[in-house]
């Protein structure tokens, strides 16, 4: 698990919410405190959609709406003359980009075992903060996976230019 702060809040929020840096990934839950509490859950309906879903998922994931399809929406959630209370947004890492991440490094651990690499931010009033996780479909002793994702999550905001420092690995 890599834990990292964001240094610059206004470039960030605005990459968050205004720029497709962020939309390689899925929502599963979104938590914006404001004048009220707004809670997201980003597990899809494809059946509002009826034969018009947006997109396909490859079997055997988790159906998450996509960041860059709700971004709009936590924008219009917060903007505005108070800035929020709190935030906390918890991203899947879409799965097409789960297999390139492995093939990185050393691991015997195949894309069918990963459930998802995620990315928390939390927001609490004053500082950002980023954490990563990996979730597994089965227990897996293998320590690798996590370190690849932590690798590629900062070479990623680094290309993209997400001025953060690292809090440390544990």
């Amino acid at each position: 698990m890599l834990a990292l702060q964001i240094t610059s809040m206004k470039q960030f929020m605005s990459q968050l919410l205004t720029t497709d840096v962020f939309d390689i990934f899925l929502l599963e839950e979104a938590t914006i405190m404001a004048a009220c509490t707004y809670h997201i859950e980003g597990l899809q309906h494809p059946e509002f959609y009826g034969e018009e879903a947006p997109e396909q998922r490859p079997t055997g994931t988790q159906d998450f709406v996509t960041w860059n399809s709700m971004r709009g929406l936590i924008f219009d959630l917060i903007k505005g003359k108070h800035t929020p209370l709190g935030l906390k947004l918890v991203l899947h890492l879409k799965p097409q980009y789960i297999i390139p991440i492995l093939s990185g490094g050393n691991t015997a651990v195949t894309p069918e075992q990963i459930k998802a690499l995620v990315l928390t931010i939390r927001y609490d009033g004053e500082k950002t903060l980023l954490t990563t996780g990996t979730a597994f479909n089965t227990f897996i002793m293998d320590k690798e996976p996590d370190r690849l994702w932590d690798n590629a999550l900062m070479k990623y905001l680094n290309q993209k230019g997400v001025a953060c420092k690292s809090l440390g690995n544990s």
